[in-house]
């Protein structure tokens, strides 16, 4: 029995040394790595190609392929391996018959690798062929062959394989060579690709094409006999012309993929663009950028954002190729560029949900002048008042600064930042007034996200009564999952104030190929404004509706303005061409829960106090019950047959006519009537009554500031004049005293241009009935 065991024991003596031996050369063998840059490949959301960019070097590889085609896997296994799915990473047989085949023509005419062998020598770099590397490569194919499973290999071998120039993986080639995904091939295509790679300098598409066609008909050949294709395809495959070389990449969005390029290098990316809106958003883009060229304006962009989830659904950087000469490289989707008026809506609703104003509040539209800023009107006009909503939707300039002056640069510049603006960096100091009409810069997509933003907050409190900061951010191009709803009592502005904003900006008049808009039942119900910068520099053009918001921006890359470049001529025609394919999406549901219904006086949109005439009930936000009473209506005393004013001093009381009239400042009256004929001017009072009205007869226009005011210094250098601007309820003459002595007198129209020293002054206006303005000056310095 001893020896018997002793036998056994020494029959198996060498399992261990060949157990050790293998574990060795296992341990020591390298396994197949693919440590290489690959293509930023970026896709719409529905798995359209949008553009890539090549890997850093230099090679057109796609990311590895998440699946492999059906028929180019039953291609490729048909001509490389057929017997894949059943060998451990070697074919004996195919090595063998290999073998007998070089012997027998005396030269290398098959090589016997398997795919798993062809994974193992492209890691390698495909190094000179010899036996030590076909030993090291057939090692390494079975130690791929026990750490990955078949497919994963397969999608190795088709994601690395070489399709000749620079172009590897299938996906690329697919792509390069077809213009199409790789599920998408012909069997023909298909098995073009699955012979390329066996020699892809020497059969490369076109040049030596009847060699690379032998080879591919072979393999149809071959695939009909084995019946994995019918007679009908393969006779139509035979008939397919071959590619005659590598063909561009799709283009549909070159500033988005660069954007995607710099921040996801190398990956594959699946974007929130819908294909089809891009490719009416750039048939729109290109028509008008031809159009536009003719006036030297050279570029234009435009976004269409989804409002719910902030979801870029078309992306325009630039409507100019990035390699011409007019700028066609920048990005004016991120670029900032001076706003115009384009950040009037914010302002408005944010005095509207702090109970500044009411929506048809009267609000000053005169010359005026803020330490030597003169904004002006579009028009030139002015109208002396005009309801706020009314100021908003015909983008009035004069009342927006006075808006923003009552409102406070500071308090507004939070509002900007709590709504994602990051371009206004500086102080309010900085900007001044002036930022309501430019003074600062946006971004296209901070000013979309921003308008998107408050359609959200409106929608969501319609919904949930409740506000939530998740409501505000900036659009992106990815899909993401939805924002943890953070619920607070108060949103950085009101659903009802922004409901009337929304209100307001419908009634923006459209350009005029689209006038009477309104008569169509089909016409779309759109929140939209304009902007245009100082200079013509920039026009600017945003819409929402319930579902989307449409943004675009019309000049130069290079700043250079051009006569006629308006956000209502240039921007808004492309807005409305956008909007036109977009689905109707209605209109926004009323907030009731923050409106209620208050008496408001009919002729100046304040709450109504007891004297006011006519009243209309309205709706406003709860916010407006803030607001105070109607300061434009007054008690006045007339004579018995209400020509004179009057007063108990000359005229008896039980013969006087009491009245309650709208009187407005005597700088808005003298432009308000003139626009307003059935304005009631004030009766002058009787002869000898005096002037004992408590409404003021004189009112400076300009300047403003009169604690802060400088000298102006002319071209010449030498000292300017401050000017002076006084109105008067009646246009009589007045007269002007400095400092206790007489300067002159106007009529009609009241200027006076003076040089003052440094130092303190008084400036007395007296008018023909004795009425007296006295305003105490501070001249600084005498430098401006």
């Amino acid at each position: 029995m001893k020896a018997i065991e002793n036998s056994k024991h020494k029959r198996w003596w060498w399992l261990p040394a060949v157990t050790t031996i293998a574990l060795f050369f296992y341990l020591i063998t390298p396994t197949p790595k693919f440590d290489v840059p690959t293509s930023t490949v970026v896709f719409s959301s529905d798995n359209e190609l949008l553009g890539a960019r090549i890997s850093d070097d230099g090679q057109w590889r796609f990311p590895k392929t998440d699946s492999v085609p059906l028929k180019y896997e039953t291609a490729v296994l048909t001509f490389e391996d057929q017997y894949f799915y059943y060998h451990p990473g070697i074919n004996l047989q195919s090595l063998a018959r290999a073998l007998w085949l070089n012997l027998k023509n005396r030269k290398v005419v098959s090589g016997g690798s398997t795919i798993s062998m062809q994974v193992a020598r492209l890691s390698r770099k495909n190094p000179p062929r010899n036996i030590p590397g076909k030993l090291l490569e057939m090692a390494m194919a079975i130690k791929l062959e026990l750490r990955k499973p078949k497919r994963e290999i397969l999608r190795l071998y088709a994601s690395s394989a070489p399709f000749g120039g620079n172009v590897v993986g299938i996906d690329a080639a697919a792509w390069r060579y077809f213009r199409r995904p790789a599920h998408q091939l012909s069997w023909a295509e298909a098995s073009t690709l699955a012979v390329l790679p066996n020699a892809p300098a020497l059969i490369y598409p076109g040049r030596n094409s009847s060699k690379l066609k032998y080879k591919r008909d072979q393999l149809l050949q071959k695939l009909y006999h084995l019946g994995e294709i019918d007679t009908f395809t393969y006779t139509l495959a035979l008939l397919e012309e071959l590619p005659s070389k590598p063909s561009s990449l799709p283009n549909m969005a070159s500033h988005l993929v660069e954007e995607a390029h710099k921040e996801y290098r190398g990956q594959r990316i699946q974007t929130s663009i819908q294909y089809e809106y891009q490719i009416k958003a750039n048939t729109i883009v290109e028509r008008h950028s031809a159009t536009l060229a003719e006036n030297d304006i050279h570029n234009l962009a435009a976004l269409i954002v989804d409002v719910e989830t902030g979801e870029i659904l078309a992306y325009v950087g630039n409507s100019n190729d990035p390699e011409n000469m007019y700028g066609g490289q920048v990005n004016i989707i991120n670029s900032p560029r001076s706003t115009g008026s384009i950040l009037k809506p914010f302002l408005f609703a944010s005095m509207l949900h702090n109970g500044i104003l009411l929506p048809q509040t009267l609000v000053k539209d005169v010359p005026i002048n803020f330490a030597g800023y003169s904004p002006q009107n579009f028009d030139y006009t002015y109208s002396g008042a005009v309801p706020a909503a009314n100021a908003l939707s015909r983008s009035l300039n004069v009342p927006a600064v006075e808006m923003l002056h009552q409102y406070g640069e500071v308090r507004f510049l939070d509002v900007l930042k709590q709504l994602n603006f990051t371009t206004f960096n500086q102080s309010a100091e900085h900007y001044g007034l002036s930022l309501i009409l430019g003074g600062g810069e946006a971004s296209l997509l901070e000013l979309a996200g921003a308008y998107a933003s408050l359609a959200r907050i409106l929608q969501h409190f319609n919904v949930e009564k409740a506000y939530s900061r998740s409501d505000i951010f900036v659009p992106h191009y990815l899909a993401q999952a939805k924002n943890e709803r953070l619920y607070q009592d108060q949103a950085v502005v009101s659903a009802a104030a922004i409901y009337e904003t929304f209100e307001a900006l419908q009634q923006v008049n459209r350009p005029e190929e689209r006038s009477g808009w309104w008569n169509f039942s089909s016409s779309n119900k759109v929140a939209w404004k304009t902007g245009t910068s100082f200079g013509f520099r920039d026009a600017w053009a945003i819409a929402t509706t319930p579902k989307f918001i449409v943004a675009v921006w019309a000049g130069n890359a290079n700043g250079e303005g051009r006569a006629g470049l308006t956000g209502s001529k240039v921007a808004a025609p492309v807005l409305f061409d956008l909007m036109d394919f977009l689905p109707q999406s209605g209109w926004f549901q009323k907030p009731v829960e923050e409106l209620t219904f208050v008496d408001v006086c009919a002729e100046s949109g304040y709450i109504a106090s007891s004297i006011c005439p006519q009243k209309v009930s309205c709706e406003i936000p709860l916010s407006g019950l803030r607001t105070g009473a109607c300061p434009y209506h007054s008690i006045i005393h007339l004579s018995e047959d209400r020509r004179h004013q009057v007063n108990s001093s000359c005229y008896p009381v039980n013969k006087m006519v009491h009245d309650s009239v709208f009187v407005l400042p005597p700088a808005m009256e003298w432009y308000y009537r003139k626009k307003h004929p059935t304005y009631t001017v004030l009766p002058s009072f009787l002869e000898g009554c005096g002037t004992s009205s408590k409404l003021t007869a004189i009112e400076l226009i300009s300047p403003r500031n009169l604690s802060k005011l400088y000298i102006p210094f002319e071209m010449n250098g030498e000292r300017g004049k401050i000017v002076f601007e006084a109105a008067h309820q009646t246009g009589t003459r007045l007269f002007w005293h400095m400092d206790g002595t007489f300067i002159g007198e106007t009529s009609q129209f009241h200027q006076m241009a003076l040089t003052l020293e440094a130092g303190k002054h008084t400036l007395t206006i007296i008018d023909e009935d004795g009425n007296i303005l006295e305003k105490s000056l501070n001249i600084l310095s005498e430098k401006y």
